[in-house]
């Protein structure tokens, strides 16, 4: 057994998540947890909502409440949202805890005691209308290197080069189009160059990353320079040292402190389980990998930032240091980035009304449906495109069509002819039986390995492409026409069962909630596929401070099957089913199409209607 650490990127909690957003860090990091588990391995999976930064204070001025309030509302609707969408964490939690600050102070006291964090000057941009930072991500210009328009204040897309805010030229603030003011500030600084040589040198023994996401961690690497790790703010975790931590305007940043939310949410989940150290066997221990999932626009935390910081606090840097008490901590195994979806050739923007919230689309259609079509279309390796219309056709075509069908019909005809499992009888066994007994079970290795190596979607077709091979079976043997042999089609049903539970297991990790409806049609007892649940808890180290918690009981016999053909239950009584996925109408896309297009006009409008109020206060003012 080996401890597998999960680690899922963190959505930001300014407002509900899209299918962008779990379609890159949700979907992928659940499959893999999942097969993890069957295969036997202790896994633990964690994440939350990330709750500090200025864009949480920007949404919350608009909206007229606090930045807590604020957080408090889209936890529990991001909570919910991936609870229901089937992640199973063993713990997802938020960045507002005080577990979590204890745990990042520590690790900023640690990495300045070692000599990667000093005190500098800084060009901040200021907000000139509300005299409050800009964050760099909401600052947009010209590159200065590449010259490409829309390049952020910290990063250009075009060329992949970090920027600063103020090399930018022409910058403008996204939030309402001011020029910012740049004022030097004193701040706290991480010394990248000082653990670059530590942390290439790590990133060149990577084995099996995707090669876009390897090339681009290397590419970070052709310019480095310190980054400021605290902001003139006032939301946010204190900064740990006299003269700084009383200081209600100086916070640390949101991207030093969210990257630390995987430790720190392992000593959370390792608290509350009742061993308060058992997180170390993930953390410290050289044998346990860790997987980190997310979208591509996270890869430079992962592969640069979180490394260096984890470096720096182990004192493996060039200044060289001690390690603090929560180390070694193991840098990520690998980093599995996903590229961008897009919605019917636009990219995702909640802003501009191109969106489909997780919410929205689980309350009109079967959550598998929705898993399905990420796992099988989504931004693997490559930007992919949500359509509504191949949405619905993977469903209709595969999901109902092929597999739905075959399990009903399957389970109908023991139905009908025996009422419950029948036995085999060898001496009825033909080539073709043991041919398709031995297909199913020997894809388990096929399949296991493709999602071993995150190649989710070749290994979804892959257990398609059996169940494909079931379905021919059925029709080869018809066995509706086996008139005066009980014998040969208690045999032929026996086998057809074996093998779509065979199948079952295979497309478990991908789709946990029809894989239970599988296993209880076809006779099975008990929990074949566990889901999360959300729970309420109070703050380990605040009582006044509640908040709901993704968890789950996920123990391999108990309440996960393992990652093998398991003999079917001979015996076991099979009732008539009901219809385990159905067809979704096909007018369900002019309807979605008609929703997206009213969603974008009613975004351009309030988007003039604004313009021309701040037109008419302009002249007003004037």
């Amino acid at each position: 057994m080996t401890h597998i650490m999960v680690n899922v990127a963190w959505p930001y909690a300014n407002g509900p998540r899209h299918i962008g957003h779990v379609a890159g860090f949700g979907v992928p990091s659940d499959v893999y947890a999942r097969y993890q588990r069957m295969k036997g391995n202790d896994v633990l999976m964690v994440s939350g909502t990330d709750e500090h930064g200025t864009p949480i204070l920007v949404e919350a001025d608009k909206e007229g409440v606090t930045p807590q309030e604020l957080a408090d509302r889209y936890n529990r609707v991001i909570a919910s949202d991936l609870c229901k969408l089937g992640l199973s964490y063993d713990l997802f939690t938020r960045t507002t805890t005080k577990n979590h600050e204890l745990v990042v102070q520590e690790l900023f006291r640690q990495c300045l005691a070692n000599g990667y964090i000093y005190k500098g000057v800084q060009k901040v941009a200021i907000s000139p209308s509300t005299g409050r930072t800009l964050p760099d991500r909401y600052i947009e210009g010209e590159c200065p290197i590449c010259h490409a328009p829309g390049a952020r204040g910290d990063q250009c897309d075009n060329c992949g080069n970090e920027l600063d805010p103020d090399e930018l030229i022409n910058p403008v603030s996204k939030i309402n189009g001011e020029t910012p003011i740049f004022q030097e500030s004193e701040h706290y600084f991480l010394d990248l160059p000082a653990l670059a040589d530590a942390n290439l040198a790590w990133l060149k023994t990577r084995q099996g990353w995707r090669t876009n996401v390897l090339n681009f961690s290397i590419g970070l690497f052709r310019e480095v320079k310190p980054r400021a790790i605290t902001r003139d703010i006032d939301w946010g975790i204190p900064i740990p040292v006299p003269g700084w931590i009383d200081n209600p305007n100086k916070r640390l940043y949101v991207w030093f402190d969210a990257v630390i939310g995987y430790l720190s949410a392992s000593i959370e989940w390792a608290r509350r389980s009742g061993d308060p150290e058992a997180w170390r066997k993930w953390w410290n221990s050289p044998e346990a990998p860790g997987y980190y999932f997310m979208g591509k626009d996270n890869i430079t935390f992962h592969s640069q930032i979180w490394p260096s910081e984890m470096l720096a606090y182990n004192g493996q840097g060039s200044r060289g240091g001690e390690t603090g008490q929560l180390g070694p901590l193991n840098l990520p195994e690998q980093v599995v980035a996903s590229e961008f979806m897009t919605m019917e050739g636009k990219k995702f923007s909640s802003s501009r009304g191109i969106v489909i919230y997780v919410k929205d689309i689980l309350e009109r259609y079967p959550v598998d449906a929705v898993r399905y079509y990420i796992s099988m279309a989504g931004p693997e390796t490559s930007d992919s495109d949500f359509t509504w219309s191949e949405f619905v056709r993977h469903n209709n075509e595969e999901l109902a069509a092929s597999w739905g069908n075959l399990v009903n019909r399957v389970a109908n005809l023991i139905a009908k002819n025996f009422g419950e499992v029948p036995p085999v009888v060898e001496s009825k066994l033909t080539d073709d039986d043991r041919a398709l007994l031995a297909e199913s079970a020997g894809a388990f290795v096929t399949v296991g390995d493709l999602i071993e190596h995150h190649r989710q979607k070749n290994a979804l077709n892959e257990a398609m492409r059996v169940v494909g091979d079931i379905n021919k079976y059925i029709s080869a043997t018809e066995p509706w026409k086996i008139k005066d042999n009980p014998e040969r089609l208690g045999t032929v049903l026996h086998v057809a069962a074996q093998a779509v539970m065979d199948a079952n297991h295979l497309l478990a990790p991908f789709l946990p909630h029809s894989a239970q409806k599988v296993f209880e049609a076809l006779g099975g007892t008990g929990v074949f596929s566990p889901l999360p649940r959300i729970e309420e808890v109070e703050d380990l180290d605040n009582p006044a401070f509640h908040y709901p918690v993704i968890t789950g009981d996920y123990v391999l016999g108990e309440t996960v099957r393992p990652w093998k053909s398991e003999p079917i239950e001979v015996g076991a009584p099979v009732a008539k089913p009901t219809p385990i996925f159905a067809k979704i109408p096909a007018e369900a896309v002019d309807e979605e199409l008609a929703r997206f297009e009213e969603a974008l006009n009613a975004r351009k409008q309030a988007e003039s209607e604004r313009l021309e109020a701040e037109k008419a206060k302009l002249a007003a003012n004037e």
